[in-house]
Parts: C-alpha cells; structure tokens; sequence
C-alpha cells in the first residue's frame, strides 16, 4: 500500500524563520562560537540556500576548513539548502539554524550524485540499508567528537525508502564475492537491483565507528529508509529529535553507551527507535548500556505530527490485520547480542506494542521497560520472543534470552486478539522475565473458540509474531518460558472474554500473584505442559 504524505508547503519546511535567533537551542560551545564569529558560514564558502543550487559541494568545503584548524562549529544559515552527501569530519559541529532546511537532492531531477555505498562487506546477514552508510545525506565514518545540531531542519525529499536487501545463505545459492575471488563492489555490479541505486541517498543520517557523537535539537521530515542509523558507535547522546518519517526513525546498532532522549517520533510503515546488533560490521558485536527514555513514538500518517493533524495511517490494517508501526523494538537483527539496556518514561500512541528478543544468535540480557504509556496499541503491547531464523554465519549457535524485566506500565485501547506475550522456542526457553505492575484496558469479547486455540509454533522466524494470530488468553500468554513472574497485574474488559486471563503452555515455574481481572478464579489461569506453577492472590473484578 502506497502512503501520500500530507501537503507540505514553504512555511513548514522553513521552520519558523524568525520564531528563534541564529544559535539559539545550540550546545553552549557552538553558541559561543556563532556569537564570537569563530565559525564556518557556508554561504561564505558559495551555499545559495534558494533550493535550487545543489549546496553539499560548498557545505563540504566550509566542513574541509574547519577540519584545517583542527574542528569547529559550521553554521547553516535560514535558507533552503538542496543536497547530495555531506561529509563529517573529527571534531566538527553542523549547527542548522531555526528556518535552516537540508534537503535530500532528488537523483531523477538532480542526477544520481550521492557518495558511492563503501566497499568493505556484503550485506550477506543484513540488508543493504543497513550494510552502507556513506550513501546518506549526512555521514560520519570513524570520526570523533562530531554533532549535528539544531534547531533546523532535514527534508528527506529525494531519499530511497527501500533497496536490494540482503544476500543471506538462507535465501538461496548465493555465492560470496570472496568465493568468487572478487570484491564486494564487483560482485554488487554484477546485480542489476544493486547497480540502479549507486548514486542514490537512502539514509538521512549514517554513522560508522564514531565516537563521541550528540544529535540534537533538530526536525527530520521523510527521512528515507533510515533516518538515523548508528554502527559500532560509543558515548553516543540522541536528544530532542522531532522526526516524522514513514521508514525507521532511529537504529542504534553494536554500539555502547547510547542515550536517546526525549525525542519524537512518528513512523508508521516501519519502527520508530530500534535497537539491533547486526552483522554490519563484518563480526558480532554486542550492543550494550542503552537508555532510551522520555521519548514519544507513534504511527499517523507521515507528515501529520510536523503539520498537527495526526491524521490515521491506513497502512498495515489489511494483510496481518496489526496496523501501522511506529513501536520501540529490540532485537530486529541480534548477531552479537544485548545487555544492559533500559527503555523508561516512554509514550507510545497509535502503533504497535514494544517487542524485544532476538532471531539471529546472540545473548539478551538485563533489559528493563518500565513507566511506559501504550495507547491503542495495534498488535501486542508487550512480547518477548526467540525465533531461530539465524541470519548468521553458518554454525552460529541459538541464542538465549534472560532477565527481562517489565514495569509500571499503562496500556489502554488494547486489541482483545492481541495479550501480552512470551514466546520461546523448545530448545531455547525464554528464561526470567517479570511482567510487574501493569494495568491493561481492552474491549475484551474472547470467544470459547478463541479459548481453545494452540497457537502455530514456528521456530525459524523473524522476530515479529503476527503469524501467532489471536491468541487463547484475555490477558499473558506464554510458551516456553522458564522461571516467569506475573506480579500486581489487573485487566479490564469492556466485554466479557471466554479465555482465561493467563494462558501458559511448556512453563517451567511461574509465579503468579496479584491479579485483578473479570475472569473468575476458575478461569483466571489456564496451565498446559507446565510445571511448578505458584498462584497467590486472584481477584476477580467487573
């Protein structure tokens, strides 16, 4: 299904011109740096800002001399700027002023002039998008103390939102270029699909290697088919972003100490903030110590966060049925891994639930989601999942999964087909995860047959679980699962619902305590295949 963005006229790509002061809403040292004149003006440098030059040449320039002197704020003036691939270098601050906008060059108007993806590794585990980063609007590869700040604007206009995909094993033949005895270049012009996008942008913002790296303060309007993406990057803030877009909104990939903050984003045919471990940097890498807190996410039609319609997105309601996405997601690729990653004080509105586990290898581990907001969730508020689909060099050994941990938590407008799920696999049992403090508002009207189904298992899959259809519990189902805590959790249906509150199949020890729900006590836990099974209070509620 295609998706028209909404009007999108001068005035709002502008930004406010006049609303802030050149620099205001910069990093102290970068105000300072305007206010004194130590700065590098790309109109100085021969930036027109009337979108029609192509401006990346004279930006690249003005980024070249302050590199000279050793780093340095370049300023981008109020004035439309029409772009291929802009160029950070260490320690270089691009400062967009307010009615400032960097927009994406157009390949079929402007020629296919964005910087050729890198030829360092196949996109054999993942996929093109993610494989390369110096095809993007505005890259950084192994630089240091980098920022792009706000509080301008980036319009993805002339960005890609799709591409060739991957070349996994799994899919077919394929042979390695290394098998082959030629470079990963030559073995992509071989490819007629991969040829067609040389030249051509597909990320807003690519990030390979950085260290000590802020975004901040800025708006990104259709940001391609990865707004921000983020490789084997360390002491990494994200703050403040405004992004409505209709592909991924911002991926944090192996990398370590990464704060996102306080953003917004709206991404309804893809995810909103994600965090992955791929195979991207030709080896498994984990991805650890990750905050993302106070942030909103969402699916409306793209364009109608930044214009204040927010306008319902139809993509998604036919096929699976689970509308648009928009959701917080962990685990999409998960080749080396995650630990210590917190998800708090979010706001989710409109998309779907929050979905964390890993498909390709790799350990989860201590993972904590707690003050989260969830409005009419599309799919299953919460779910944690192992699949084995091992999108990995072959002989990578199934991964596991434990210590999640989920916490004071709202969810309103819930879909009664949809519960809060774990799903293992037999032979990797989802261990020690904790659903505590919860409250889960539904239309309910689960019928008997509902109540009798066993969902399909599937081992080798991706990790979203629409293929698990309507689940046989009004409340938590769970499936191969080890050592599960439902602590201090009430439900409320609008209808009565004939399936049990909770339904649990292959759990090894659960402890059940504190639930509220219109089930009656009989029908409040249902347990198949399951064992040492510990129930406390249950309190059945209109």
């Amino acid at each position: 299904m295609t998706e028209a963005a909404a009007p999108i006229d001068r005035r709002m790509m502008l930004g406010g011109v006049g609303a802030l002061l050149v620099g205001a809403a910069l990093p102290p040292a970068a105000a300072a740096a305007i206010a004194t004149g130590a700065h590098e003006d790309v109109r100085r440098y021969g930036a027109k800002g009337d979108g029609r030059a192509i401006d990346s040449d004279a930006i690249n320039r003005a980024i070249a001399a302050a590199a000279k002197r050793g780093g340095g704020t370049v300023l981008v003036p109020p004035g439309i700027y029409l772009c291929f691939s802009i160029r950070l270098r260490d320690n270089i601050t691009l400062a967009l002023s307010a009615g400032a906008t960097i927009v994406a060059a157009s390949p079929g108007t402007h020629g296919a002039h964005y910087d050729a993806p890198e030829n360092y590794l196949e996109e054999q585990f993942q996929d093109y998008g993610i494989t390369h980063i110096h095809n993007s609007l505005v890259y950084a590869d192994g630089a240091s103390n980098i920022a792009i700040v706000g509080p301008g604007r980036f319009h993805g206009l002339g960005l890609d939102r799709d591409g060739p995909g991957e070349r996994w094993h799994g899919k077919g033949q394929w042979v390695s270029a290394r098998a082959l005895g030629i470079t990963p270049r030559e073995a992509a012009l071989r490819d007629p699909r991969e040829r067609a996008v040389i030249g051509r942008g597909n990320k807003t913002i690519g990030l390979m290697n950085c260290r000590n790296v802020r975004l901040s303060g800025f708006t990104v309007l259709q940001g391609g088919h990865f707004c921000v993406m983020a490789h084997g990057c360390s002491n990494m803030q994200v703050e403040g972003l405004v992004i409505d877009t209709d592909r991924d909104g911002i991926d944090i990939d192996c990398s370590r100490d990464v704060r996102v903050l306080n953003c917004t984003v709206n991404s309804p045919k893809d995810d909103a903030i994600v965090i992955k471990s791929s195979y991207a940097l030709g080896r498994a890498v984990v991805t650890e110590d990750v905050t993302v807190a106070n942030c909103k996410t969402s699916g409306y039609l793209m364009g109608t966060l930044l214009d204040g319609t927010y306008q319902r997105s139809p993509y998604g309601r036919d096929g699976d049925g689970t509308g648009p996405l928009g959701r917080i997601k962990l685990g999409t690729e998960s080749n080396g891994g995650f630990r210590n990653i917190r998800i708090a004080d979010c706001t989710c509105s409109d998309s779907r639930g929050i979905l964390i586990g890993i498909v390709d290898g790799g350990t989860l581990e201590d993972v904590t989601v707690s003050g989260i907001m969830l409005r009419n969730p599309t799919n299953n508020p919460l779910f944690v999942h192992h699949g084995a689909r091992m999108r990995a060099p072959l002989g990578t050994p199934l991964g596991k999964i434990r210590r999640v941990r989920f916490e004071d938590i709202t969810i309103a407008g819930a879909d009664p087909r949809y519960p809060i799920g774990v799903e293992g696999l037999k032979d990797g049992m989802i261990e020690d995860v904790t659903f505590s403090d919860i409250e889960v508002a539904s239309p309910g009207s689960g019928t008997a047959e509902d109540a009798a189904r066993e969902p399909e298992y599937r081992r080798e899959t991706s990790l979203e679980v629409s293929y698990l259809k309507t689940l046989p519990a009004s409340g938590v189902y769970a499936r191969n699962a080890r050592r599960l805590t439902l602590r201090n959790l009430a439900f409320h249906t609008e209808k009565p619902d004939a399936r049990p509150t909770i339904a649990l199949f292959n759990v090894e020890g659960a402890i059940i305590d504190g639930i509220a729900s219109p089930a009656s006590s009989e029908n409040t836990v249902r347990a198949k295949d399951s064992s040492g099974v510990a129930i406390g209070s249950v309190t059945q509620r209109d």
